[in-house]
């Protein structure tokens, strides 16, 4: 078909200044225009760092996130979600954050500042605020969401990802930390992970604070730059540090105590035990009480990228050393203020999907499974098809309908595919069809159904 023109599509619709009885002499006439219908190409990939999600995909994603739930519900965590797009103000919170620059932000047609949530833990902290007093605490809630950050795409980053977290509001106990370690424990377990694979890295924020009397303002930067410790070399690592104000003399006696990997010599090179190293010790003792004591580790370095952690934090590593940090958390006691809330103590963890589901290798093979296919033996009979497939439906059981007139070849063939239980054929009179040599390609068990199918009467099938 050629394209029309505008013209003729003026043509149509009115009258032109030499032709029609009604318009408006000396009205000009445009030249004819084409209208493009060629098509465009487009490329078919999702933008770069995010993913599709096609059928065996989303069979991964579904058991991924299937224990991440299952596994909040084994420690009583209800599930909370929160907007996909939240108010900009809620993560710009101090400058030197990398999750600052890594903001998919706008402005949307109301003037309004708003971004793709980076994380999950701000958007929880405003619900509590917004509920106040009409929740009582302590508050114990989980989520699975989709989170964006425009970074840099390494191995197991991407600039979408899922993430399961797990918060605990309420609890100024160190129990609260050890509950939190014990479920990731727990999720790894059920899916094949041991303390060979990975372990927990664990250190407290309040020891470098009390130590070297860093001021509040500065504690978030401080924490900041060490967090790249692995990342980059040393020498800027040291420069960062003098660039937001810490002397030499400061900076050589923080990194010796970052190299620190056991809590006895913490408390040599401190000159005694402090509040952070207490608190520290009861989250060893209490890990050889809930069984994953084999599982942590302490190390000093460990201070997690984002400003608003005050205490214990921990992060899973890949104990192989290629990946990087596999999930991380900690307490965060002063965010709510941030936002204008109460100081409530709480603390949490992310998880995200993408590490483990493409690098540890330990996803099993998820096929699809349906528990019947449904095949009418004649074009007469795919209303009978249909009744069949209800009935089985009705009785909360997976049907797979074939909707076209196949070959039994064909319908076996996907029997097998789909991985069905049953493999129902509906016909008029009593089958008595050889079908030996079909059956031994699927394990689907053969059903027959008489139907007789009369005026005013139901479908008469025998074997549901």
């Amino acid at each position: 078909m050629k394209p029309r023109t505008l013209s003729s599509v003026a043509s149509a619709q009115s009258p032109t200044e030499n032709g029609g009885s009604s318009g408006r002499s000396g009205a000009l006439s445009a030249p004819p225009v084409v209208l493009e219908q060629a098509v465009q190409k487009i490329d078919v990939n999702p933008p770069k760092g995010t993913r599709d999600f096609p059928p065996e995909e989303m069979r991964l994603r579904n058991w991924l996130f299937n224990n991440f739930r299952e596994v909040s519900r084994l420690y009583g965590f209800e599930e909370v979600d929160f907007p996909v797009l939240e108010s900009e103000a809620l993560f710009i919170r101090k400058a030197g954050e990398e999750i600052r620059d890594q903001l998919y932000c706008f402005e949307d047609r109301g003037n309004r500042r708003v971004a793709l949530r980076p994380e999950l833990t701000p958007s929880l902290a405003r619900l509590v605020i917004q509920k106040g007093k009409l929740v009582s605490l302590p508050l114990k809630w989980s989520a699975v969401g989709q989170c964006w950050r425009y970074e840099r795409m390494t191995r197991g980053r991407r600039r979408e990802h899922y993430q399961w977290n797990m918060d605990i509001v309420g609890v100024p106990e160190v129990t609260a930390e050890a509950e939190l370690n014990s479920s990731i424990v727990t999720f790894f377990k059920r899916i094949g992970i041991t303390a060979s694979d990975v372990g927990f890295k664990v250190s407290s924020r309040k020891e470098v604070l009390r130590c070297y009397s860093i001021s509040e303002n500065l504690f978030g930067k401080v924490c900041i730059i060490i967090d790249k410790i692995e990342k980059i070399p040393l020498d800027e690592i040291k420069k960062d540090l003098k660039s937001v104000g810490m002397s030499e003399e400061a900076i050589e006696e923080l990194l010796q105590v970052l190299s620190i990997k056991s809590l006895t010599k913490l408390e040599e090179v401190l000159g005694g035990a402090g509040e952070a190293v207490a608190d520290l010790k009861q989250l060893f003792s209490l890990a050889e009480r809930f069984g994953y004591s084999e599982w942590i580790q302490f190390d000093a370095s460990v201070v997690r990228g984002l400003a608003y952690y005050t205490g214990i934090v921990f992060e899973g590593f890949d104990r192989e050393g290629k990946l990087r940090a596999i999930c991380g958390g900690g307490r965060y006691d002063h965010l709510l203020s941030t936002f204008g809330g109460d100081d409530i103590p709480a603390c949490g963890f992310g998880f995200g999907d993408a590490v483990i589901v493409e690098e540890k290798g330990i996803i099993p093979e998820l096929s699809v499974q349906v528990e019947n296919i449904v095949c009418a033996l004649d074009h007469d009979l795919q209303g009978a098809a249909a009744k069949v497939a209800t009935l089985l439906r009705d009785k909360g059981q997976s049907v797979d309908l074939v909707l076209e007139n196949k070959p039994l070849k064909w319908v076996f063939k996907r029997a097998a595919r789909i991985n069905a239980q049953r493999l129902i054929l509906v016909e008029i009179q009593s089958g008595k069809r050889d079908l030996k040599h079909s059956l031994s390609k699927t394990e689907a068990s053969l059903l027959f159904f008489n139907l007789f199918v009369k005026p005013k009467l139901p479908y008469r099938v025998n074997g549901i």
